[in-house]
């Protein structure tokens, strides 16, 4: 009985997880026109799976620290009501921010949940020295260097853009050429002043679709930069996929009856189920509401979130993807001037009671889960 609750509170998070945070890796390409939203939707989501399955063989580390080891006794940690209070706990309050359309940290939500539990078990009995060093430290770090990472590379990026000259030149199509001779049988002029324009071209549509294209040494730049945004996007996910899965898959792994195998495929398809049904309301507010993004700010922005999380799963650190993500949007937009700091300011307070939120949910589910069993 507890085995199958167990299981359904995993998936019910796992879901929960995907509906939050697969589109946050790919809102950059929806918020820059690069992509609509269902291709988004459709790359978050091949991309997440990919980095899910992936996870099984590069992110252990993350498996052991979200089975609770260290933050709460081991006699705890091994009780199925535990498990399920912590599951269930951390689902209520990420489909609860899904459903306002409020990105906040399965990660966090998780944390708060084991701390929860762990109090009302132990009558406030918790280790706070490796809830601090292994959890608190990276969740509080991870936004501020995101945000200091992508403001500085997409400066780079913008003078490198200004220095090369991509988009300083007008051209004045002409789809007909016999309309031009028109023009000048009926005495029509153009007239342009060269202070506001100061290099116009009036050619033959084939040339101004080469120079648009912004060719240098036989590359299109501008199609480069778009490749170069999905792949950010995908590896965005990707990481996002690497560094989730583990943490929800440990709840399942000290459970009898569950191989390994089977628990991270199940968690990749309740993520990705997720996505594609309930990421709506965070996807407008990641891709339209806390800056607004162009190419160059939305490939920044990947690039640097996804290098963070990555890196992070390496050293087995339980970074937020929505932190970093967030971090970096935000970043660029004060680099721009046109961060929305009403939302970033209703995002961060969501941040704060997301641990709390979950704490309240995981203890009320241990406390009538005990009293049921008993």
């Amino acid at each position: 009985m507890l085995t199958s609750i167990l299981f359904i509170s995993v998936c019910f998070l796992a879901y929960a997880n995907g509906a939050n945070d697969n589109f946050k890796g790919v809102a950059s390409l929806f918020g820059s026109d690069t992509a609509n939203f269902r291709q988004a939707l459709t790359w978050a989501s091949l991309t997440t799976l990919a980095g899910s399955i992936t996870a099984l063989f590069l992110a252990q580390t993350l498996l052991v620290k979200f089975s609770g080891k260290g933050l709460a006794p081991d006699e705890l940690i091994h009780t199925l009501p535990f498990m399920i209070a912590v599951a269930g706990g951390a689902g209520m309050t990420v489909i609860l921010a899904t459903r306002y359309g409020f990105p906040i940290s399965t990660t966090h939500a998780l944390l708060g949940a084991m701390a929860g539990s762990t109090l009302l078990a132990t009558s406030g009995n918790i280790s706070l020295a490796p809830l601090l060093s292994n959890f608190v430290l990276p969740l509080l770090l991870s936004p501020f260097v995101a945000l200091l990472f992508a403001g500085l590379l997409y400066r780079g990026l913008s003078s490198w853009r200004n220095r090369s000259q991509l988009t300083n030149n007008l051209c004045l199509c002409i789809e007909n050429p016999e309309s031009l001779a028109l023009a000048s049988n009926a005495h029509m002029t153009l007239a342009i002043d060269s202070a506001i324009v100061p290099s116009l071209s009036l050619d033959s549509k084939e040339a101004c679709v080469e120079r648009q294209s912004s060719l240098a040494l036989g590359f299109n730049l501008e199609r480069l930069r778009d490749g170069l945004h999905f792949c950010s996007a995908g590896a965005v996910c990707f990481a996002r996929g690497l560094n989730d899965t583990p943490k929800i898959a440990a709840l399942l792994l000290l459970a009898p009856g569950f191989d390994l195998h089977w628990i991270i495929i199940l968690v990749a398809t309740a993520m990705m189920l997720g996505g594609v049904f309930n990421a709506r309301r965070v996807a407008e507010t990641m891709s339209h509401k806390i800056t607004t993004i162009t190419h160059e700010q939305g490939l920044s922005a990947n690039l640097v979130t996804a290098l963070l999380v990555i890196f992070a799963s390496k050293l087995g650190m339980p970074v937020s993807t929505t932190h970093v993500s967030v971090g970096s949007l935000f970043g660029i937009g004060l680099v721009s001037g046109r961060a929305n700091s009403g939302v970033i300011t209703s995002i961060a307070l969501s941040w704060l009671l997301t641990l709390p939120c979950a704490a309240i949910c995981s203890a009320a589910i241990s406390y009538y889960l005990n009293a049921y069993l008993q």
